[in-house]
């Protein structure tokens, strides 16, 4: 008799073969790992009654100087304002141009003329890939700023749930992306269709933006093959994301107003919303790794679900991937259009306090982090906003972890496990079904699911197991290091 310990360390791991996935979470779906402990993902429940006319594409939060709080969505058709009633505004510019729900580019599946390839291989990357339609918003004072890739001019709301976003006068227009700066100046990043582009207002004066004697308005253009996509304000500094490369803008004062570098190639961001600023640092998926910059220069985040994210991804539909922050549990999550999806209906996480990351499956296409409201909100791809990691309902999805194989055997020999010993907060929230083979590539034989006692009897035998936990109730679950009891098996 022997007691072996499931002792599997946090995150899920699923870069290379199973084999290599051994002893480690290769699965998961709204499980994470904190402060030592796997638990649920909270759940949610619907915020808004009615839903946003298009798909949500950018979503901030932001208290004004009367005190009420407010949240702005975007669409490809349309801008809104929600009150704290949660009560949809529709505050979209007059003669704004709509955009696209969907990115378009003519090397997928089925593209082409019919005979015109081999059957069921991707078409030839040989048109212009067209990105869905994207909003940047930011707060100028207690005000909203905001521009849609589609229409191309810098709005601004005055927080009057009676009026619509205005042109800012004199503003650039064909603008990729907006951001305020911490000095106080808006940026309009590919402005007037030049890709590489930075153009600034006044300082404190969005209306300035011709550059004078008596002013700080500027332009820079940046030496880069790539379209500026996106903006970070940072400590200090403010981060500029082409789909190739980044860059590094700092306030220097008259006459240049400000200095610009390189800090980073092939480091282009996925989308215009796949950056996330979180403490000192900002972090963004790319075409096929996650990157971060903290200063100095761009570095490569190691990641242990690369390998199957970036496979996983609807390149056509990368334009859609984005990223927000949860500062509570100190985690950036990306929602991505899988590969048998034309819309965001995963999500990657990752831990940068602990260094973990995890998967699941969840339909959003847009959120914001805690700040003026007390839970995060995300955007479901049906239009309607979500408070999240409140209660733990969560619709129709299983919430489960699934192990890598974890060796039981004795060298060659099989072991028998008998019983097994629960480690839990609450007896009986989970269920554990397990899975056994001799060798690695061999057919799994599947064993449960069990319902937990102390202790548990099982009867399986096998030289490696894979375990499967189930959240059978809707709890605030705990779960530590199960363990096997075990004795030599009869075979080899």
């Amino acid at each position: 008799m022997a007691l072996i310990a499931l002792s599997i360390p946090p995150g899920v791991k699923k870069n290379g073969t199973n084999f290599q996935q051994a002893n480690s979470w290769n699965d998961a779906n709204l499980v994470r790992w904190y402060e030592g402990s796997m638990q649920p993902v909270g759940g949610w429940r619907k915020r808004t009654s009615s839903a946003m006319v298009g798909v949500c594409r950018a979503l901030i939060t932001y208290r004004d100087n009367s005190a009420n709080r407010r949240t702005i969505a975007g669409t490809q058709s349309k801008l809104y304002a929600i009150d704290e009633n949660s009560a949809l505004n529709d505050i979209t510019p007059s003669g704004f141009t709509a955009g696209t729900a969907d990115a378009a580019q003519n090397t997928g599946f089925g593209a082409l003329a019919y005979g015109g390839n081999e059957w069921g291989t991707p078409r030839p990357d040989t048109g212009a890939y067209v990105p869905v339609t994207t909003w940047s918003l930011d707060t100028w004072g207690q005000y909203v700023i905001g521009c849609s890739t589609s229409d191309g001019k810098i709005y601004e709301w005055q927080n009057n749930l009676s009026a619509v976003a205005a042109v800012v006068s004199n503003a650039p227009t064909s603008t990729n992306a907006i951001l305020t700066t911490d000095e106080r100046f808006v940026f309009a990043l590919g402005a007037g269709g030049e890709g590489n582009r930075v153009e600034w207002c006044d300082q404190e004066n969005n209306t300035v933006w011709a550059a004078a004697a008596t002013n700080q308005a500027g332009g820079f253009t940046l030496q880069t093959s790539g379209d500026l996509v996106k903006g970070v304000s940072l400590r200090g500094e403010t981060l500029l994301l082409t789909n190739v490369d980044a860059h590094v803008a700092r306030y220097t004062g008259p006459p240049f107003v400000y200095s610009f570098n390189r800090v980073g190639t092939g480091c282009g961001v996925a989308s215009a919303n796949a950056v996330v600023r979180a403490d000192s640092f900002a972090c963004w998926m790319g075409a096929a790794q996650f990157h971060m910059y903290q200063g100095g220069g761009v570095t490569q985040l190691n990641s242990t679900v690369g390998d199957f994210v970036f496979n996983d991804v609807n390149v056509n539909q990368r334009s859609k991937v984005y990223g927000v922050l949860n500062s509570k549990f100190n985690e950036v999550w990306w929602f991505y259009p899988s590969s048998n999806s034309t819309e965001c209906d995963k999500y990657v996480s990752w831990n940068y306090r602990e260094n973990h990351w995890s998967v699941g499956t969840l339909a959003r296409t847009a959120g914001a982090d805690v700040g003026e409201f007390v839970f995060p909100n995300f955007v479901s791809s049906d239009g309607y906003i979500y408070e999240h990691e409140v209660g733990y309902e969560y619709d129709d999805e299983e919430i489960f972890v699934e192990s890598g194989p974890v060796q039981i055997g004795q060298g060659d020999r099989l072991m028998v496990a008998r019983s097994l010993i629960p480690d839990e907060k609450t007896q009986g929230d989970v269920k554990a079904t397990f899975k056994t083979r001799p060798y690695p590539n061999a057919t799994e034989s599947e064993h449960g699911p069990y319902e937990m006692a102390n202790p548990t009897s099982v009867r399986f035998q096998g030289r490696e197991v894979s375990m499967r936990i189930v959240a059978d109730k809707q709890t605030d679950w705990r779960v530590g290091t199960m363990r096997l009891d075990v004795v030599a098996g009869s075979g080899r």
